[in-house]
């Protein structure tokens, strides 16, 4: 078999995966929209959740403030430890080797895992009780793996010589991180963001463990509260309204894909600023 049978029989699975992965997608949003387009009406976003009408604006507000919380919490830790670790440390350090292994492991471990650590930490031992607050330092915790590991490789993959004309021209080494390395990179640090807004929009174990399920909008981050996936597996579970478990489905669909536009955007932008 030459060269061109073998690129062509590569280029066939390839797009086969593609085409696989691409179909499964579609047709879970498309099963979602179905199922649950029909039941989403102006009662469903009422400002107030009720036994006779299961509102999703408490819990849609809810997601917006533990997104925020978490990311606030976890950017600055994530992309901070990156810089040092891309930037500052020393290279076959047995200390940055030991972080790498333990961020690399850390996001593999379960949901529930963390919600079982949220629950001993936050809710028993500092005694907050089921919080906002709580659910946002576990999802933090959860996240800040992934934004320091894709925030390092965003570091790592900025070409050297853009370094070296930096320190040419007589800049320092904090002033080419901030104003060389740092810009470059940002699109990779905002790839890795978007995942994390992704896993906080869609995490539900973590979250009964910590913030609860009252489904109202507390007056402060120490009150109970929750997020609209946790809202859309309660509804669920509780098999009375299946309908409006569709529907919420369906306004979390739009939300992730409405925050991934944004980012989107967002990257555009800092690539033509850069270019």
């Amino acid at each position: 078999m030459n060269q061109t049978k073998q690129s062509a029989i590569f280029r066939f699975i390839l797009r086969t995966c593609a085409f696989v992965t691409f179909a499964i997608i579609a047709g879970l949003v498309i099963y979602i929209f179905a199922k649950g387009a029909m039941y989403i009406n102006p009662s469903l976003f009422s400002l107030h959740y009720t036994s006779e009408n299961a509102s999703l604006f408490p819990a849609l507000v809810n997601t917006a403030i533990v997104l925020v919380v978490s990311l606030v919490m976890a950017v600055p830790v994530g992309v901070g430890a990156a810089i040092y670790l891309a930037e500052y440390a020393k290279s076959g350090n047995r200390f940055v080797r030991v972080i790498r292994i333990t961020a690399e492991t850390l996001t593999g471990i379960p949901s529930i895992v963390y919600g079982l650590f949220g629950l001993l930490l936050f809710v028993t031992a500092l005694k907050w009780q089921f919080s906002l607050l709580a659910g946002c330092c576990t999802l933090a915790i959860m996240i800040l793996p992934v934004i320091m590991r894709t925030s390092e490789e965003a570091l790592l993959s900025v070409p050297m010589t853009y370094r070296e004309a930096s320190f040419g021209l007589g800049a320092g080494k904090l002033r080419t991180v901030f104003k060389t390395v740092l810009p470059v990179a940002i699109p990779g640090i905002v790839n890795g963001i978007v995942l994390s807004v992704g896993r906080i929009i869609g995490e539900t174990a973590a979250l009964l463990y910590t913030a609860g399920t009252v489904a109202h909008i507390p007056n402060n981050l120490m009150g109970s509260g929750r997020t609209l996936a946790v809202h859309l597996y309660s509804l669920w579970c509780e098999g009375l309204r299946t309908e409006q478990a569709y529907a919420t489905a369906v306004v979390l669909v739009l939300f992730v894909v409405v925050l991934n536009f944004i980012s989107g955007k967002i990257e555009k932008t800092m690539t033509k600023r850069q270019g």
